[in-house]
């Protein structure tokens, strides 16, 4: 952790550590923190976090159902992708976990020196479905990089998110002006780049914006994000407002709206095909964690009657 003039070691305090629930009170990359610094600022005890403005986290990866989070007090997104491995089930996935979070998304979609002209129209044609704000870039061209600095805020934190290997790093690099991060050469076999970023870390531009740049991420799995998928799926939410039974499951077409939209091409078909697998996958995540907390609540009040036995018996 780092006050603004040292950088230290730091473990949570007793206290905070006790009062934890779950893993989302813990300290994570953009929080602001009470410390007690020690030793000439070599090291620091972490007393509380301070109120966060916002909440990145997903589905801890694997098989476990809880929270991880990514990052806090993040004003906005950018989700990095290769415009030669464009996919916009994935992008609408990263859309979800943001909108939910309250953080505003921009789409940046890199490698665009890689396409033709007629490429390049195509996969604009295709980004354009995920109805949210976008940048064509290029790190070995330079192409649209001032256009994303002129977008780029003083006092905002950035939060770079994306696979490995679509130019999250060079990005930040390009942005920097200078070759401050190690960028990993891409493969001759398949011309992907290999996984540079392990950790997250915090950058200050000269220009004022804050950036977070994390690791590119092989799982996304979310839940509780009922407002998510509605702002992200905007346009199915409206019709699904319009279906004639209000617990409709929208995958039934007896007086579903949606269905109706889709079998009309109002509705994109490969969109209502993702928005069913992550709300289903989002109900199957959250029967799972809510099964989870009444369990550890269970064992926590056996353990509590257990010790109060043991006084009186004492």
């Amino acid at each position: 952790m780092a006050d603004g003039l040292h950088e230290m070691l730091a473990e949570l305090s007793g206290k905070l550590l006790f009062a934890a629930k779950d893993s989302t009170y813990f300290p994570t990359i953009g929080d602001w923190v009470v410390v007690q610094a020690l030793d000439n600022y070599s090291f620091a005890i972490i007393h509380n976090i301070l109120p966060r403005k916002t909440v990145l986290k997903r589905k801890e990866p694997g098989r476990k159902v809880e929270f991880q989070l990514i990052a806090s007090n993040i004003d906005c997104g950018l989700i990095l992708q290769s415009a030669d491995s464009l996919n916009l089930k994935s992008l609408e996935r990263y859309l979800v976990m943001l909108n939910e979070s309250g953080i505003r998304p921009m789409a940046v979609i890199s490698k665009v020196d890689l396409l033709s002209a007629s490429e390049l129209a195509e996969i604009q044609k295709q980004i354009a479905k995920a109805s949210t704000k976008n940048v064509f870039i290029s790190n070995v061209v330079d192409r649209g990089i001032e256009s994303l600095s002129v977008e780029l805020e003083p006092r905002k934190t950035y939060c770079l998110l994306g696979p490995s290997g679509v130019g999250k790093t060079s990005l930040l690099n390009r942005l920097l002006g200078d070759d401050r991060f190690k960028v990993s050469e891409v493969r001759e076999k398949d011309g992907k780049g290999r996984h540079t970023t392990v950790k997250r870390q915090l950058i200050c531009l000269e220009s004022g914006s804050i950036f977070i740049d994390t690791p590119g991420m092989r799982e996304l799995g979310n839940f509780e994000i009922a407002e998510g998928l509605e702002q992200t799926f905007e346009e199915i939410s409206l019709y699904g407002a319009k279906c004639r039974f209000r617990d409709c499951t929208h995958i039934h077409k007896e007086g579903c709206a949606i269905i109706e939209a889709v079998e009309l091409g109002k509705i994109d078909s490969e969109k209502y095909q993702n928005y069913l697998k992550l709300k289903k996958e989002s109900e199957f995540y959250e029967m799972s964690y809510l099964e989870k907390r009444k369990k550890d609540k269970a064992f926590g009040k056996m353990i509590k009657n257990y010790n109060k036995m043991k006084r009186n018996s004492d």
